[in-house]
């Protein structure tokens, strides 16, 4: 008996992860590739097709499942996406069907990995829940009742892009004071460059030549007084943040993913006390902050083969 197999790809800014995951979530083989390394879409299908192919997987493939920043489920197109070189429109899931010759389903990639989270990961058990995607930039994937809730353009969730700052920092979407300039990998690089500290001069950030989100939280944890400060402030305006869009969807639960994520606790319980401060009375003490259950590549892979599981079960 063939088992079926969906190819999971999520197109990020920085790397595009790709996958093979079978019904029951398994990942039977992952790939990462550098984005930016592609200068059109058509030379990244190309590789992509020829390693599942050089796999024997092809005749086991039931179909594909992207996600991608600004991608459209409606139109599967990527449409205007700031934390890509590809700019405009492009037809990135036309692009797959016409190489694999598989029905290809495209999601924002926020929607895609809140899809995985629901069938294999620290969502199973809620109904009404926010994935919140950690990387760099940030997105959100909404589940209501059971569904996910992708609006009326497909483009529902763009929390990343709600201004929590007037006039502030300047986004790659064109406006200023984005949520994501703020809480994003990127964002916590510029908090480190531009906020003030008397701790600055005694850290091990001081040097802004090679600073990474993962080198700041790093520091936070071995107690560098200006990498927790950074830490806080980012955690405030998430937790700030989080509290404001409760008033919207009444979520059981934040899951937070990506990057910033994997520091554990240490972060989703800071996040947790800023966004319990804030709440609306009536939403105090019910809402949780979880931390992903699907780990490294894994969570990209799962969320968008998951897509098109969830396509194919709810048909």
């Amino acid at each position: 008996m063939i088992e079926h197999v969906a190819l999971g790809i999520d197109i990020g800014g920085t790397n595009t992860a790709y996958g093979l995951v079978n019904r029951k979530g398994e990942v039977l083989f992952e790939e990462s590739i550098t984005t930016n390394d592609y200068l059109d879409p058509e030379e990244l299908v190309d590789k992509i097709y020829q390693d599942v192919k050089d796999k024997g997987f092809l005749d086991n493939l039931l179909g594909l499942g992207v996600g991608a920043p600004n991608g459209n489920a409606f139109t599967g197109n990527i449409e205007f996406a700031p934390n890509l070189k590809w700019k405009g429109v492009v037809p990135i899931a036309e692009l797959f069907e016409q190489k694999f010759h598989r029905p290809t389903l495209l999601a924002n990639d926020a929607n895609a990995a809140a899809i995985g989270e629901h069938l294999f990961g620290n969502a199973k058990d809620l109904n009404d829940f926010v994935l919140v995607t950690l990387g760099t930039g940030l997105g959100s994937g909404i589940f209501i009742n059971g569904e996910l809730i992708v609006g009326s353009q497909g483009f529902a969730g763009e929390y990343g892009h709600i201004r929590v700052v007037h006039n502030g920092r300047s986004c790659g979407c064109g406006r200023n004071g984005c949520l994501e300039t703020y809480v994003s990998s990127t964002g916590v690089v510029r908090s480190v460059e531009e906020l003030e500290s008397p701790h600055r001069e005694n850290s091990s950030l001081r040097d802004l030549s090679n600073i990474t989100a993962k080198k700041v939280f790093e520091a936070a944890s071995s107690g560098d007084d200006f990498a927790c400060e950074i830490v806080d402030y980012t955690a405030e305006m998430l937790g700030i943040a989080l509290a404001d869009f409760a008033a919207f969807s009444n979520p059981k639960a934040y899951v937070l993913f990506g990057g910033l994520a994997q520091s554990g606790a240490y972060f989703s319980e800071k996040v947790k006390k800023y966004m319990e401060e804030n709440l609306l009375q009536i939403y105090k003490g019910h809402i949780e902050i979880r931390n992903s259950a699907l780990h490294d590549m894994n969570a990209a892979v799962l969320g968008t083969a998951a897509s098109m599981f969830w396509n194919a079960i709810k048909k």
